[in-house]
């Protein structure tokens, strides 16, 4: 390597020091925005949809999640909510306590540990005639095996938990 390349190649401490601030902020902020719920109805910061835009009625009427249509939107606490049909639609609109995913759209396994943590559209129960969204499939299936002893849990900590979250 001649001289003068290697003048160019000199360690400069500050552009290190610079490139890991910068890596530790991105990692920082992506952990702390993952772990962040601030909403009472889970709702997708991009999008402002309800349960990523399915249908909550279709839950109950078609026994699966569907996608609801832009051309069928209700806007609802602050939140757009999206249906498969104008018949949905107005159904939520009438009830929006039933059809609406209890605890906002949050896991209620979770709830009942105490933490909050948004419930996967696809990963769904309705049971006592309420929808119940869940993280994870696992708590799904450990909530379908005892949903008594978690919804007394999650009934008991939901009032603090909800407090807690934004308006």
């Amino acid at each position: 390597m001649t001289a003068q390349r290697q003048d160019r190649c000199v360690w400069r401490p500050e552009i290190a020091v610079i490139a890991l601030l910068a890596v530790f902020c991105v990692l920082c902020n992506g952990i702390a925005g993952a772990a962040e719920t601030t909403q009472r109805i889970v709702t997708d910061r991009f999008t402002g949809l309800a349960i990523e835009g399915f249908d909550p009625v279709a839950y109950f009427v078609n026994r699966h999640p569907v996608l609801g249509l832009s051309e069928f939107e209700a806007s609802k606490e602050g939140v757009v909510w999206r249906f498969h049909n104008e018949g949905n639609r107005a159904s939520f609109l009438a009830h929006p306590e039933i059809y609406g995913p209890r605890f906002g759209g949050y896991d209620p396994v979770d709830i009942a540990r105490g933490i909050t943590v948004a419930g996967n559209p696809r990963f769904w129960l309705v049971t006592g005639e309420r929808l119940y969204l869940f993280g994870f499939e696992a708590n799904r299936a450990a909530f379908a095996s005892d949903p008594k002893s978690f919804l007394t849990k999650a009934q008991a900590r939901w009032p603090s938990l909800e407090r807690d979250l934004a308006q």
